[in-house]
């Protein structure tokens, strides 16, 4: 039993050292290590050779290795310029809304697609302001975009339907958003800050590649009972639509250079290796005997580490296990309080690349980052513990 702790509180040691390197080389190394520590050699490489094989997984590390490639398309294309360019509302909206609409291409450090926007549609607004209008209307859509990878990775390990789980996160978006309203827009003028003539097909355009992902995902998933070869076919789609539709002309090669799509693909091939070798290596038994209620132990967990990581895939794909081998299944409104403190902590972690990219380019110190966006995160934070004191208690 000790030993089979020790080799669990090793992994998690290594996956949280190494990540601040590699996160795919971190979750990969902090399986391998778990699994040849808890289990006998041949059932490790079993274990090994299943995760490669599996026809969902597999399709969802393709899937992830395509999202970044749209939104790079997108960018040289100039799709992006577009779409912002021909969104008529006043600057108080315009701030989150393009921000927000970056996050349907998520990649590594993406809001610095979304800041020299700001900078431009907030003219006036104080740089503080504008960093954390930046930071955290970016990842509203992220928070319950059906082709994040955070959040469908999650929604697998948590056995639940990506759109099912959506349905039940929109109450914490919606509160989100009027923290966000509260803390941040209401202090931004509700001036218009747009010179050139509107352009119908320069907003459609980008809108069409950017929905059509989801649209087709839902459809096939939906209508058509596909799994998550839905996603893969999704994105191909999308790609394709970035690149036939770009108005200058596009190496993908170059993108593929600067992307680095490999990382995400494998991102998802590690987070499901460590669940596996988890599943089977005897740390569930010992998890349920920890006497704390389980979803407060996994909340506050959860949080921690993605404070600690800057990341959401890392936390859940630790996180979400841990709980379901405490109670063996999780309802979704569990999974939803649990999702929503890692996300958060993620939000507010200095060493998320958002965060960190978003101070550099508005010059703001990170300190005077997380004091604004402390307020909000602690009444997110507040309202979660409470409705799981109330689920745990009853």
């Amino acid at each position: 039993m000790i030993t089979i702790w020790i080799a669990f509180i090793v992994s998690l040691s290594g996956i949280l050292i190494l990540s601040r390197r590699s996160l795919p080389l971190a979750l990969i190394s902090g399986a391998l290590f778990l699994g040849f520590a808890t289990l006998p050699f041949n059932q490790s490489v079993n274990l090994i050779f299943k995760t490669i094989i599996d026809p969902s997984t597999l399709f969802l590390v393709l899937a992830m290795g395509i999202i970044p490639l749209v939104g790079g398309v997108m960018k040289k294309g100039g799709q992006i310029d577009k779409l912002v360019n021909n969104i008529r509302v006043s600057q108080r909206y315009l701030l989150p809304i393009s921000t927000a609409l970056m996050g349907f291409l998520p990649m590594p450090g993406g809001a610095l697609l979304s800041a020299p926007i700001l900078e431009k549609g907030g003219a006036g607004v104080d740089n503080h302001l504008k960093a954390a209008i930046n930071n955290w209307f970016r990842h509203l859509i992220i928070f319950v975009y059906p082709l994040s990878s955070a959040l469908i990775v999650s929604a697998e390990i948590a056995r639940l339907d990506v759109y099912r789980a959506i349905l039940y996160l929109l109450p914490a978006l919606l509160i989100a958003f009027i923290l966000g309203y509260v803390f941040f827009l209401r202090k931004v003028p509700k001036q218009y800050m747009y010179h050139d003539s509107f352009s119908p097909i320069g907003l459609l355009v980008p809108l069409l590649i950017i929905l059509a992902a989801p649209a087709i995902d839902f459809t096939l998933k939906k209508a058509a009972g596909f799994g998550n070869s839905a996603t893969l076919i999704a994105v191909s789609i999308s790609l394709g639509l970035s690149i036939i539709l770009s108005e200058r002309r596009v190496h993908l090669g170059g993108i593929i250079k600067s992307m680095k799509p490999w990382n995400f693909a494998l991102i998802i091939f590690g987070m499901f290796l460590y669940m596996n070798v988890f599943q089977e290596s005897g740390i569930s038994e010992l998890i349920k005997s920890i006497p704390l209620p389980p979803l407060i132990l996994s909340i506050t967990a959860g949080f921690v580490l993605g404070i600690a990581t800057g990341r959401v895939h890392l936390p859940a794909s630790i996180i979400l296990p841990v709980y379901l081998a405490s109670v063996n299944d999780i309802t979704p409104i569990a999974f939803v309080l649990i999702y929503v403190a890692i996300f958060f902590g993620y939000v507010t972690s200095p060493v998320h690349p958002c965060l960190v990219v978003t101070c550099q380019y508005f010059n703001v110190s990170i300190r005077a980052m997380l004091r604004k966006l402390a307020a909000p995160t602690i009444v997110i934070l507040a309202i979660v513990y409470t409705l799981s004191l109330i689920i745990s208690v009853t």
